[in-house]
């Protein structure tokens, strides 16, 4: 264990020193809970100050990107190396995520050239150090105990009753944080007229056992508080808070259920047994719009109770796209046009037309919207703000200057995708969906995942593009037979051939789409190599039970670049998703579970799909 972080843990344990008292008058405030400066100073002031505002600024730079909460960064120049990690908790926007972080950066240059610093803020956590030791083994810090700031008033609720709930609350986060794709959960309790809200949070570079032992370890430090009307416990690796006072939006909870059954935390039980129908609630569909309307509306809410979506006037936006010119056009779909537009004084943004048939939508899909657009996943698109006053409905989205995925497997950009960064795509993909089936506050089947669906970023990270114009479903739904809407070739065969919808279809999309960027060919391409013209799904299957994987990897990618049976492993993770019936399929946070683990899959006879080509036509049925 390292010096720095000894004199670290003797200042959480036995001083006061830089610890902030919360106030019971303000929920979310930039000032500091607790920091602390290195007893060390650098060798070299002006090469060790150089090198601390270079890491700095990568920090920032990348917290700036929509969705991302957690950032780590290094400047090694000329000796006084710096290395940083900064994180924002995820209900903030990005707007906010920045301001804690820029409070942060101010604290920590009040400790001049002490060679290392830490700050603890309500919205945000930052680190230096001139070892990068911590970056990739916290495990100590983990284990070290931690922090419990308590508030100075206690509630005004049955005492009893306050503390059953909230220790309730407060055990259900720590055991679901961990199982989550970005360790990260928000959760309510209802104690007799007052909500409580809770979070909880680990570094997202650890693992899960190690986030797991960190949040046990806080949250004894948290039901310490009680019966305090609020509390945070601090761990240089997890955060916990409680509060009456609510510090994020209600309608930023995340489903805590699907993470608190038993068993559900075991990688290898899920490896083994996703065959005979793991995953406990199928997080499913609701009616286009209306469900989430109707239930918004019964509660008396309208648009204001909503943060981060943004009404935009149609004649601001006709003329940001120039009438919505072909120059500013960017994509087609089957949902409308997308146009590039530069709004508010110099913000790029991507504009959709909606095709939409009838008027009576409007209402659902400004209510539907308003929803959506607090889902904020470095994954997942994020949803700007939309307009209803003209023609059309507008949507304003995030840009991503690199477009489709497809472009990078068949199109202009064929071949220029290594496979770190196709495994890179294949895992963002898959979190992305694990967040939306099961970790966000709505759930949500997206019913239409496909290669052109999914952008790319500048660092080649997927975003997971017309998620926001998916079907909700309630929980106590798990599938609903409906008209089918999808992508022939990427649509599972029970909601092509019967409409029948449930998360299941799109497991299977996400299977076909990870053969796509395994292999380089479109789903719709035809295999000439054998004895018959077998579509891409088909023909990955035959090579598979032939034991002949890799020949189906792009002839791009060179050899080099991966290890036999890691690609022999999400080949399977792929085939296994498009299993018939439906309930063979793994869910999308066991995929995620799957694609995270290192060891290899267990062998066992996985059962072929329903082959079904572009027309719709079954050719071959699964077993």
């Amino acid at each position: 264990m390292s010096t720095n972080f000894l004199v670290f843990m003797i200042v959480l344990v036995v001083s006061e020193l830089g610890v902030a008292q919360p106030s019971n008058e303000t929920t979310n405030t930039n000032t500091p809970l607790l920091f602390f400066c290195a007893g060390n100073d650098a060798m070299s002031a002006t090469t060790f100050f150089s090198n601390r505002n270079s890491t700095f600024s990568q920090l920032r730079s990348q917290l700036s990107n929509t969705g991302v909460y957690y950032a780590t960064a290094q400047s090694l120049v000329n000796g006084d190396a710096v290395y940083g990690v900064a994180q924002c908790r995820n209900y903030l926007l990005s707007s906010e995520c920045l301001a804690c972080y820029d409070a942060s950066v101010s604290v920590l240059e009040t400790c001049g050239s002490a060679n290392g610093a830490h700050v603890f803020m309500d919205n945000c956590f930052l680190r230096f150090e001139n070892y990068d030791q911590f970056y990739d083994d916290p495990q100590g810090s983990a284990n070290s105990g931690g922090l419990g700031i308590c508030g100075n008033k206690s509630t005004s609720q049955p005492t009893t009753a306050f503390n059953q709930a909230v220790q309730e609350l407060l055990s259900d986060i720590r055991l679901a944080t961990p199982k989550t794709s970005d360790f990260y959960t928000a959760s309510t309790t209802l104690v007799t007229n007052v909500t409580v809200y809770a979070i909880g949070q680990c570094l997202e570079n650890i693992t899960q056992t190690i986030c797991k032992n960190c949040l046990s370890t806080i949250y004894q430090n948290l039901s310490g508080c009680l019966p305090a009307n609020e509390g945070r416990a601090i761990n240089v690796a997890c955060y916990m808070r409680y509060s009456e006072f609510p510090f994020f939006q209600n309608n930023q909870t995340i489903n805590l259920i699907p993470f608190l059954a038993n068993g559900s935390s075991s990688k290898s039980g899920l490896i083994i047994g996703v065959s005979s129908g793991a995953g406990l609630v199928l997080l499913i569909l609701a009616i286009f719009l209306w469900f989430q309307w109707n239930k918004s509306k019964a509660a008396g809410k309208d648009s204001s109770d909503y943060q981060g979506a943004q009404r935009y006037a149609y004649e601001d936006l006709k003329l940001a796209t120039n009438n919505f010119s072909e120059e500013y056009l960017i994509g087609k779909g089957g949902f409308g046009e997308v146009f590039k537009a530069i709004v508010d004084g110099g913000i790029v943004v991507a504009v959709k037309k909606l095709h939409v048939a009838y008027v009576r939508a409007k209402k659902e899909f400004e209510n539907e919207v308003n929803l959506i657009s607090n889902i904020r996943h470095r994954n997942l698109i994020r949803q700007l703000g939309w307009c209803i006053d003209g023609p059309e409905l507008l949507l304003v989205l995030e840009y991503m200057p690199q477009g489709g995925l497809d472009k990078f497997l068949w199109g202009e950009k064929k071949g220029t995708l290594n496979w770190k960064q196709r495994f890179d795509i294949i895992f963002g993909i898959a979190r992305g969906l694990a967040h939306l089936h099961g970790e966000c506050h709505v759930k949500i089947i997206h019913r239409d995942i496909k290669s052109s669906n999914i952008l790319l970023d500048n660092d080649f990270q997927p975003k997971i593009a017309d998620f926001g114009l998916a079907r909700l479903l309630p929980e106590d739904k798990t599938h609903v037979s409906t008209r089918f809407a999808g992508t022939m070739g990427y649509t599972a065969p029970e909601y092509a051939t019967r409409g029948y919808l449930s998360e299941k279809v799109d497991t299977f999309s996400f299977g076909i789409v990870a053969l796509e960027i395994i292999s380089g060919q479109s789903c719709h391409d035809v295999n000439y190599s054998g004895p018959r013209m077998d579509y891409l799904l088909e023909h990955a299957w035959q090579l598979y039970e032939k034991g002949m994987h890799m020949k189906l990897i792009d002839e791009t990618i060179n050899p080099n670049e991966y290890q036999e049976v890691n690609a022999k492993k999400i080949i399977e993770i792929a085939l296994m998703c498009t299993q018939s019936p439906a309930s063979l399929r793994p869910t999308m946070s066991e995929v995620y579970l799957m694609l995270s683990s290192e060891p290899e899959l267990v062998q066992r006879q996985m059962s072929r799909p329903t082959f079904i080509d572009v027309d719709r036509r079954i050719h071959i049925g699964g077993s």
